[in-house]
């Protein structure tokens, strides 16, 4: 596929800047060849060979114009060429024109203002500049040989000199406008190049951040100072000649930092340290002006500030100002342009910011998980063995051969917790001893948990899986083991029950899992569901937590005979 046909498909025939100004340009010539005929044919020049020359000129320029705007309005992309080329031809022609027509005084001598103004659309201010110049050359030697060569009783100095000044002047403010859309350009520009917050960086702002700033305002210098709603600090940042900075003060340091009356408004000053400094803000609907002192003498001080942009800072995490220093010749555009790099600012920093705080939540979530699996998992193990080894202490004289059953079965325990540990260090997973997570290992790893339990605890445990298809995801898996582990040892360790029976079955799109035993209940007796444990804050805590944290549900039946614990939990499956 061709290149233009891309283009056009992707964004449309009117993408370009340069198409829109290259069909106006066209439709334009159209629109002067035609009445410029038009006019030729009601009001017939003379003498006639000039006139004739004349219409002989004009109908080939409006066949030209008609050329050029059907294949302008037809193209998808910008044709620089004809672009040029149908330029340098309206030029020839218009001095031609002048020529043939009264010379220095010819009507045809505002079309060169055709002419700079297509230059200005198509090149700005360069465009407009060349054109002038070439327009005021071949105009002056017009005018020259008129007076000098023809010696023309009808040359006027006084005309001809109001016309190339009026022309010059003509050149100039288009020249103006060319240059302010350049620069609108280049700020455009610069504003789409802002640089992104990286989530990693630990610097807050980021330099970039700082950087673009400076060069998009212009400013030599930037200060930013803000506070966060949560810091008792006052935080500092500049840019200066590519030096990067930052610190932090007493918030009181500089206080205010603005003028009450300047407090929330963007404001330029040119020179802070006259006597009586002029201020100019920007109101909602106007710019207005202000005189007085517009930021803290000890700031304005301590950076030798002398002309400043101010703008305020108001973001979800952050309060403050950003201030231009040393730019010279500011306007109220730089007013505007300011408050689109302040928003840009704030952005960039709350992204940080925000960054910055789910990190410290999520290691503070993970602290809380490694403490509960370390709670469920070693902790719980190294109880039971301290009971194993005070059983094997009162049996050891009477029982030695128990006594020594007991301690090698100890000794296994602290091998496999060893091996769990050197498994969470690498995984960051701290799984049940003897459990395997994941497809072919829950029934097995279950099974082979119960009879550690069973052996530590002196329990017995009837485990029953129903309709429990091994599909769950690793993760579930891992938390399914926690949760078994958890109610059996909080039945042997707190209910003194001798006897538990584990039921465990997937249905509706959940994990159901059913605990009972012959202990003395909990503390409370009655049927509680969940949102009753958790109004009333009852119930096994470590246990209340991992079933919430998998957005499961817990009921409790206690009573002095036994509890009866039901657990529904999602069931999430392998992808």
């Amino acid at each position: 596929m061709a290149e233009a046909e891309l283009i056009r498909r992707v964004v449309g025939a009117d993408y370009s800047p340069r198409i829109r100004a290259e069909r106006l340009i066209a439709t334009s010539r159209v629109v002067l060849a035609a009445f410029s005929l038009m006019a030729v044919w009601f009001d017939p020049y003379t003498p006639a060979t000039h006139g004739q020359t004349l219409y002989v000129l004009l109908i080939g320029y409006l066949g030209f114009a008609l050329t050029v705007a059907a294949v302008v309005w037809l193209a998808h992309v910008p044709l620089r060429r004809l672009g040029l080329g149908s330029h340098v031809l309206d030029v020839s022609l218009f001095c031609v024109l002048t020529y043939l027509t009264e010379g220095p005084t010819s009507p045809f001598f505002t079309y060169f203002m055709f002419s700079i103004v297509g230059a200005t659309l198509r090149w700005h201010l360069r465009g407009a500049l060349w054109t002038a110049a070439a327009a005021l050359v071949a105009f002056n030697g017009i005018g020259v040989y008129a007076s000098e060569v023809m010696n023309d009783p009808a040359f006027e100095e006084g005309r001809f000199v109001v016309r190339s000044v009026y022309l010059a002047v003509m050149a100039g403010l288009l020249g103006y406008l060319g240059a302010y859309e350049d620069r609108r350009r280049r700020e455009m520009s610069a504003l789409a190049g802002w640089p992104w917050a990286s989530a990693r960086e630990q610097m807050i702002p980021q330099p970039e951040v700082l950087q673009s700033a400076a060069r998009i305002l212009g400013a030599p210098r930037v200060l930013l100072a803000w506070e966060e709603p949560d810091e008792p600090w006052l935080h500092l940042a500049t840019w200066s000649s590519g030096e990067f900075r930052s610190w932090r003060e007493a918030p009181a340091t500089f206080q205010p930092v603005v003028a009450e009356p300047l407090a929330g408004l963007t404001f330029l000053s040119k020179d802070v340290t006259a006597a009586v400094p002029v201020v100019l803000r920007r109101a909602p609907d106007e710019l207005r002006g202000w005189r007085g002192t517009p930021i803290h003498p000890a700031l304005q001080s301590r950076f030798a500030i002398s002309a400043v942009l101010c703008l305020p800072l108001h973001g979800e995490c952050l309060f403050g100002h950003l201030f231009a220093l040393d730019k010279r010749h500011m306007t109220g555009d730089d007013l505007l342009l300011g408050e689109v790099v302040a928003h840009q600012l704030v952005s960039s920093m709350d992204q940080s910011l925000l960054s910055r705080r789910l990190r410290q939540a999520a290691a503070a979530e993970e602290r809380i998980r490694l403490s509960r699996d370390l709670h469920d998992g070693v902790l719980q193990s190294l109880t039971g063995a301290a009971l194993q080894l005070q059983t094997v202490q009162r049996m050891w004289d009477a029982e030695p051969g128990d006594a020594k059953e007991r301690v090698a079965g100890v000794q296994r325990l602290i091998a496999d917790e060893q091996r769990n540990l050197r498994g969470f260090i690498r995984d960051s997973q701290l799984a049940p001893a003897g459990l395997t997570s994941g497809t072919g290992g829950l029934h097995a790893g279950l099974s082979e948990l119960v009879r550690r339990l069973e052996g530590l605890w002196g329990l017995r445990v009837t485990l029953r899986l129903d309709r429990l298809d091994d599909q769950s995801s690793d993760a579930l898996a891992y938390d399914l083991g926690l949760i078994v582990q958890e109610a059996l040892v909080n039945a042997a360790r707190h209910a003194a029950a001798s006897a538990v029976q584990v039921e465990m079955a997937t249905e509706n799109g959940q994990v159901h899992i059913v605990v009972t035993d012959n202990g003395r209940g909990f503390p409370f007796f009655g049927d509680y569901d969940h949102a009753m444990l958790t109004a009333q804050g009852l119930g096994p805590v470590m246990l209340k937590e991992r079933v919430k944290s998998l957005g499961g549900t817990l009921a409790i039946h206690s009573t002095p005979a036994g509890a009866r614990l039901e657990i529904r939990v999602p069931r999430l499956v392998n992808g």
